[in-house]
């Protein structure tokens, strides 16, 4: 399907701008609407191709109903919702605004997108279950979280409540939405503050990558192409109206391993940084052992196998790293 006027909130992030250029190569009508100005673009796509012209772009806070209001209006087909305050380090050290975007934002573009008629795509996170000991994580799985003392359970609390708003607006009020949580996505243009950016991005620039705790907890690393062909999936087809999806790679892999792959891969021959997180972030951060989606909801029922090996995956990343120094030149956003 294609031709649809959409919105992306959050369309000049990491994951938002991949959406973007796939949105447009299929001819879709797009707005951006960000409070970050977009990021140097991607190569042209061709003469003659849909995505050879940029999409519409408004600057403006999702918290801000006013101005969220100038781009969903009667007519736009699909709100995808990916505007949110991101990272460990700014969960530490933005709790507030992380709260603010995701509960006010979230609410603000369910309201305009109930009036408009508007399907939405709420993108969520891996991080809504905590703590949960019990892996793969399902859908319908506990959530476990730490005390409400520690900021850093700030996003997935918050995220959990816009994930509440988003079915309450279906059962109330009649909105068609889809949630789709992101495990671990990698891939280009993606901030230097995660476990593989960062790592790319150190070792490009001939410093050691960090490895926290001995690097033994295990995550499920996503390309962001993958990612993306969930969210538009969960976007389109009408069996996912009023679901939820993990959107994850089934590859279990070790940060350890995983960091020592990007350094392989990138010709970089020096130990690792090795460091505590306790010692880093405070004792009261705590990391998990092991973070791994049950991801047979989204391959039942979407169709979806994300299926780029962690190496592919890294290759193409660190491939693009080396073309864009604009990248390469960007402060990095780890704590050590």
């Amino acid at each position: 399907m294609s031709g649809r006027t959409v919105v992306v909130t959050g369309g000049t992030g990491f994951v938002g701008s991949h959406l973007v250029t796939r949105l447009m190569a299929r001819g879709d009508e797009t707005t951006v609407f960000d409070a970050a100005p977009p990021a140097p673009p991607a190569p042209p796509a061709g003469p003659g191709s849909p995505a050879d012209r940029p999409a519409r772009y408004v600057r403006g806070d999702v918290r801000d109903i006013t101005q969220l209001a100038k781009v969903i209006t009667t007519g736009v087909d699909v709100v995808y919702h990916l505007a949110a305050v991101v990272g460990v380090d700014q969960y530490l050290a933005r709790p507030l605004d992380v709260i603010d975007v995701n509960v006010t934002g979230t609410r603000n573009v369910l309201e305009l997108a109930t009036r408009a008629g508007a399907r939405v795509v709420l993108a969520s996170t891996s991080e809504i279950f905590g703590k949960n000991p019990e892996v793969p994580w399902r859908e319908d799985g506990d959530r476990v979280l730490g005390p409400t003392t520690a900021d850093r359970w700030a996003y997935s609390s918050s995220k959990a409540l816009s994930e509440h708003m988003t079915f309450a607006f279906g059962h109330q009020r009649g909105l068609a939405a889809t949630i789709v949580r992101y495990f671990n996505v990698y891939g280009p243009r993606q901030r230097p503050a995660y476990a593989i950016s960062r790592s790319v991005h150190r070792v490009l620039n001939g410093l050691a990558p960090v490895v926290y705790d001995q690097g033994r907890q295990t995550r499920c690393f996503t390309y962001v192409d993958d990612v993306v062909d969930g969210t538009l999936l969960a976007g389109t087809m009408p069996g996912a109206v009023g679901e939820v999806f993990n959107i994850g790679s089934s590859e279990e892999t070790t940060i350890g391993a995983a960091v020592s792959l990007v350094a392989s891969l990138a010709d970089f021959h020096s130990p690792l940084l090795r460091t505590d997180t306790a010692e880093t972030l405070g004792a009261i951060y705590e990391d998990l052992p092991r973070r791994v989606p049950d991801t047979a909801k989204a391959s039942s029922l979407l169709g979806l196998e994300c299926a780029t090996t962690l190496r592919d995956g890294l290759i193409k990343t660190i491939d693009w790293a080396r073309a864009n120094p604009w990248w390469l030149a960007l402060p990095d956003s780890g704590a050590v």
